[in-house]
């Protein structure tokens, strides 16, 4: 039984160590949320006081946060991995979706101190996590990467992209495809209705098509059933966008496509629907009465 630090336990975190905890490694595991690291151990996470105690008791520390700062402060603040006594030889696998700068500081800050780190965002969801199901892609070294492939393989499909920051520019790529679908899945389920389509049989109908996808499935009757509980917040699309819409920039890339998404997920965090799932999207588009 090996043990693994995990840094970061809200619904994906909580995917993540149930699915480490279930495949028999020892996890430990820290939360900036005190409720949160004792619902975990209700799951067999030894809990931790700080970051820096997951960094001191386990060679590879996952850090699953919700943005860039949180990533920074994990790794790099005061009580981050850092201000442990010992990091040569560890190894840092940050799988949230960090900005690219910050992704190099924090690889360049950790090496300083003999730590490995490999940016591996994920796709997929908490479902997917618990599962061992995720999309996992992954930027780092050769050795760092052999290093961890065998555990990452027990969460999800993993594939090496590149060095350090090709895993987190992989990860832009996926946002691009999946958040603009988002509002496409909406605009399509508000057609069908318009010309009276039971949009129950859409998913099916359209399986073995084109149209058929990883989202049309589980999206579309989500968005049908207007169930909102929050499988990923309205506000983390949103961050992502607003992430994807700066790494665009600075390299000169026309998302016109993205572009349009960002302004609706904007327009669905100002009205007060931040805490509610990604697929909410739907309930800005208007809808003729009786659907």
């Amino acid at each position: 039984m090996s043990t693994v630090g995990f840094v970061g336990l809200g619904l994906m975190g909580e995917g993540f160590t149930r699915r480490l905890v279930e495949k028999g490694h020892r996890v430990v595991g820290f939360d900036i949320d005190a409720a949160k690291v004792k619902a975990a151990s209700a799951w067999g996470v030894t809990p931790a006081a700080s970051a820096a105690e997951v960094a001191e008791a386990a060679g590879i520390v996952i850090v699953c946060v919700i943005n860039t700062a949180a990533v920074e402060d994990a790794t790099t603040g005061p009580r981050g991995f850092t201000a442990a006594g010992h990091l040569n030889g560890k190894t840092c696998i940050d799988v949230s979706t960090t900005e690219l700068e910050a992704t190099q500081r924090v690889a360049a800050a950790l090496a300083a101190r003999g730590m490995d780190f490999i940016d591996a965002p994920v796709s997929g969801g908490p479902g997917a996590a618990k599962a061992g199901t995720l999309a996992i892609m992954a930027g780092g070294s050769d050795a760092a990467i052999a290093k961890v492939t065998p555990l990452m393989r027990e969460l999800g499909s993993f594939t090496h992209m590149g060095g350090v920051g090709t895993g987190q520019a992989t990860k832009l790529v996926n946002q691009t495809i999946v958040l603009t679908n988002y509002c496409v899945l909406a605009e399509a389920l508000r057609l069908a209705q318009a010309y009276g389509v039971d949009a129950t049989k859409i998913p099916e109908a359209l399986k073995s098509g084109f149209a058929g996808s990883n989202m049309l499935g589980p999206i579309f009757p989500q968005m049908l059933a207007e169930d909102f509980k929050p499988r990923g917040f309205a506000r983390q699309v949103l961050k992502d966008l607003e992430m994807l819409q700066g790494a665009a920039r600075d390299k000169h890339v026309a998302m016109p496509m993205a572009s349009q998404a960002l302004t609706l997920y904007r327009l669905l965090n100002a009205s007060g629907r931040a805490e509610w799932d990604a697929a909410s999207v739907v309930s800005l588009y208007p809808r003729e009465e009786g659907h």
